[in-house]
């Protein structure tokens, strides 16, 4: 892969992940609504409103999944250094860069596989939610996979750029 054509890559991965994240604080944003209205519906009015769990649930899940790749993708995730302060500079990008990312890597294809063949047995046997409002789940469980897939293409790119580092001459003797 190019060098241009990969910094394309991430800088569209980058609009996509920033995207994401502010998508994903918006869902808090709603979530909190949902709660809200929930909590005045049963409290004050002493109507119990039924879908506000369920919508809230399904607000969390998605918070979550559109901030995987974005957190990752902006090294904004938390990291143990404590392991990796100790060794000297090349090593320690070898561990930082590359050995945990396809360790990360590895976990989540797997992840991402297994959620695909669960989705996919969602939308066959069009599995519904158990509450009163019988949401289909297979769209829903379908982003799971989708934001798995995204961030194992940040991790893939980010390896690339590990090795990069390791192998550029420029930065050879800030590794040394």
């Amino acid at each position: 892969m190019s060098n241009s054509s990969m910094q394309k890559l991430d800088n569209v991965l980058e609009r996509v992940c920033y995207v994401l994240l502010i998508i994903s604080g918006v869902v808090i944003l709603l979530m909190g609504l949902a709660v809200t209205f929930g909590v005045v519906m049963r409290y004050a009015f002493h109507a119990p409103e039924p879908y506000t769990y369920e919508l809230s649930a399904m607000f969390l899940l998605l918070c979550g999944l559109f901030a995987f790749a974005g957190v990752e993708k902006l090294d904004r995730n938390v990291r143990n250094d404590l392991i990796s302060s100790r060794y000297p500079p090349r090593v320690k990008v070898i561990i930082l860069n590359v050995t945990f990312l396809l360790m990360a890597l590895i976990f989540v294809a797997v992840l991402a596989w297994k959620s695909l063949g669960n989705a996919s047995y969602a939308l066959q046997i069009g599995q519904i939610s158990a509450s009163p409002w019988a949401v289909p789940l297979a769209p829903i469980k379908f982003m799971i996979p989708a934001a798995y897939f995204l961030l194992c293409l940040v991790l893939i790119v980010k390896i690339i750029q590990g090795f990069a580092l390791l192998k550029g001459r420029k930065n050879q003797e800030e590794l040394a």
